[in-house]
């Protein structure tokens, strides 16, 4: 009985995964069909799920419409560029909270962590001026500055969570045998962390691609992500459900053909350190 009773709880748990798999994936699958039908079955009072007229047309339209290529690769620099600079600019803070820790280090982390409830819009203005008097509209330079500081706060926190599963007993030892501040870093502490490293650069990169706000409103054409490229089949006129899909498609296609290929490293790296 109590053999039955597990079966049956694997059973019912495993549906209610796919069950809920399949509600949060939903979206992207309605998008990716809509954006095979013509504009008018797009808007159908009646949309139908398969049995419709497929077409090529709107991949065609939105290819002799924008420069995809140009938007695609705005956007591997500008979340790429920032993930690194980030993990730069996190790797000796979050060391230092983690292995030398002061009175308000704790304070620190919950001030960092609370930038991320402030609404992006309340520091719009201020961050569009600096920008526009350092002359970093519209470039990728800037995007990466903001999307770092943006991101920031979630690189520190998650690698100053894998640090503090790292034994301080090792960092002590290669001090005695004489290692320095940085080869530490590098040589000891960098390689023993090397999944919440990855985990973190995948997150980030995944955070960065999907902004949206900060693209928006610093962009216009040079450095205009894929963001960008969905955004600007939105117009007054209305909005072309169809062609919106094919963008859609073509933008978020990159990123998750990179979640399915390290999805592995991804969940390995988010749960380093957990009771397992």
């Amino acid at each position: 009985m109590a053999r039955e009773a597990t079966k049956g709880r694997k059973a019912f748990v495993t549906v209610l995964a796919w069950g809920v798999a399949l509600l949060i994936f939903f979206p992207i699958l309605w998008t990716f069909l809509t954006s095979f039908k013509t504009e008018g079955e797009a808007i159908s009072s009646h949309p139908s799920f398969l049995f419709f007229d497929w077409t090529l047309e709107n991949y065609e339209t939105v290819n002799q419409r924008s420069d995809y290529l140009a938007h695609f690769w705005n956007s591997v620099v500008i979340s790429v560029g920032s993930t690194v600079l980030g993990l730069i600019i996190a790797v000796p803070a979050a060391w230092s909270m983690a292995f030398v820790p002061g009175k308000r280090t704790k304070d620190l982390l919950m001030w960092m962590l609370s930038t991320k409830m402030l609404p992006a819009v309340g520091v719009l203005v201020p961050i569009y001026l600096l920008a526009r008097d350092a002359g970093l509209l519209d470039t990728k330079t800037g995007l990466v500055i903001v999307l770092t500081m943006v991101n920031l706060p979630i690189i520190v926190w998650m690698l100053y969570t894998y640090f503090k599963e790292i034994p301080a007993e090792i960092l002590e030892a290669a001090r005695m045998d004489g290692a320095t501040l940085s080869s530490e870093i590098l040589y000891v502490l960098t390689p023993m962390a090397v999944p919440g490293i990855a985990s973190t650069l995948l997150l980030n990169v995944i955070l960065a691609w999907n902004e949206s706000f900060w693209t928006l409103n610093l962009t216009a054409a040079s450095a205009a992500p894929l963001t960008a490229f969905i955004a600007s089949y939105s117009s007054p006129e209305g909005l072309f459900y169809a062609k919106l899909s094919a963008a859609s498609t073509m933008a978020i296609a990159p990123i998750m053909i990179l979640g399915w290929f390290s999805q592995k490293q991804l969940v390995r790296g988010l749960t380093f350190g957990a009771v397992k």
